[in-house]
């Protein structure tokens, strides 16, 4: 009995089907786009005489792959067709560079020499070679707890998706809202410990692609302003501090960005936009109280801390400093008095030692001074003790001496010696190229 392709077809709705105990299966079960894929036949029986394929859900012509004669080998293909697939002897179907297209349902229907018609169903899922999935952010720098992270991975696949976070899978926090197709993970209220390295990572049992990764900053703070002096917290302490000594005091929080820095000594602000503040040498003008404000630019919230310093017992010894230390003829100096008593209730000075003719002047408690005898008219005393001499001449060099009393009656006397250089005219052009004299000659 010679079969054709459109015989086959009229012959095979003629007849009813047996009971089917074929099946099929893909080899390899899980082809990745582009593998060579053969539908293996199972539980045939007898010796078939035709073979139809169709690639769909129904025995229907439109879904006909190819029609096979088993005699003479005839392969008629049908509208499903695609010009990658072939018809076995045996009953199986060859597919040469499955696509994701071939994936679906796969019936076979056989002819037997009884004319009774046996089919068999199949599945074949072809999957994609998965191209890089994109991480796309709604922002990657965010403020903590006032704005909502949203991240996307974006992949035209319909993959599996899972999320890695500083390289390691992220553990899915009950905070973090997933979307249902895994592909959307919202936080609202970002928190800091969630800054870092996002991607996203796509998968099917052939395939797996991971994004490059984004990275997320979160803005905080600052918090816990603090002041510290050699690594030890000095915030809301007195600080005592020897006389003439220096000082660092460090100015710590925790703020993401760096903050911005301001210091105030007693309430004014100074002229320091850094995180640390030096007091070089300590005298009675810089007691008081430093304060470190901190401000964070991006999520304009700020901070303070505050220290006192002072100068400690040792620093009631008194020293007299000349400024300009080597004075000219014809230039101002001032006697410079550090560490002079808290609790001073008059204070004088002489040229010389103490005593009365040689009295330049006296502060009185009103802070009005006086003359002394010995006063030129080019002498100025301050309420720190210190001592202006302006217009040196040579006359003013020699022994000055500060007496100073306190409220409690107690008497210092402290010396300073002051030294005046002649102020020489400078050499003329002709002076500086003299020759050197020769020895001996005068």
């Amino acid at each position: 009995m010679a079969l054709t392709g459109c015989s086959w077809l009229v012959l095979s709705a003629a007849f009813l089907s047996v009971g089917a105990e074929i099946s099929i299966t893909p080899e390899p079960a899980q082809p990745a786009e582009g593998d060579n894929v053969t539908l293996t036949v199972h539980g045939l029986l007898g010796e078939p005489l035709a073979y139809n394929w169709y690639a769909g859900p129904t025995l229907s012509v439109i879904y006909l792959v190819a029609s096979y004669i088993v005699s003479t080998g005839d392969e008629t293909p049908g509208p499903a067709h695609t010009g990658r697939e072939a018809v076995r002897p045996d009953g199986g179907l060859d597919i040469r560079g499955v696509l994701p297209g071939h994936s679906g349902t796969y019936i076979l229907q056989t002819l037997n020499r009884q004319l009774q018609t046996e089919v068999g169903y199949g599945h074949l899922q072809v999957y994609e070679i998965l191209a890089q999935p994109v991480v796309i952010a709604n922002d990657t720098a965010l403020v903590e707890r006032r704005d909502t992270l949203r991240l996307m991975c974006s992949s035209p696949s319909p993959a599996e998706v899972r999320w890695f976070f500083n390289g390691e899978a992220l553990p899915i926090a009950i905070r973090l809202g997933l979307s249902p197709d895994g592909r959307v993970l919202t936080r609202h209220g970002v928190r800091r410990e969630e800054a870092g390295a996002y991607q996203c990572e796509v998968w099917n049992p052939v395939s797996v692609s991971r994004s490059e990764p984004i990275n997320l900053t979160v803005y905080f703070g600052p918090e816990r302003v603090a002041i510290l002096q050699d690594s030890t917290t000095r915030t809301g302490c007195t600080i005592k501090l020897d006389f003439n000594m220096s000082l660092t005091l460090w100015c710590v929080s925790q703020s993401c960005p760096e903050p911005e820095y301001v210091w105030a000594f007693n309430g004014r602000a100074l002229k320091n936009g850094r995180d640390h503040l030096n007091i070089s040498s300590m005298t009675a003008a810089q007691e008081g109280t430093y304060t470190c404000i901190v401000k964070n630019p991006k999520t304009l919230l700020s901070g303070s801390a505050s220290v006192v310093v002072k100068l400690s017992a040792a620093a009631v010894a008194m020293t007299i400093v000349p400024v300009p230390t080597k004075p000219k003829e014809g230039q101002d100096v001032t006697l410079t008095v550090q560490g002079y008593p808290k609790d001073l209730l008059v204070y004088a000075w002489y040229r010389g030692p103490a005593s009365e003719p040689n009295r330049l002047l006296s502060q009185l408690p009103s802070g009005n001074w006086i003359a002394g005898p010995a006063h030129t008219g080019r002498e100025v005393g301050f309420a720190n003790c210190s001592l202006l001499v302006q217009k040196l001449n040579l006359t003013d060099a020699g022994r000055y001496t500060l007496k100073t009393v306190t409220l409690q009656g107690k008497t210092e006397t402290l010396e300073v010696e002051l030294q005046v250089a002649l102020n020489l005219p400078p050499l003329n052009e002709d002076q500086r190229h003299l020759p050197e004299p020769e020895p001996g000659t005068g």
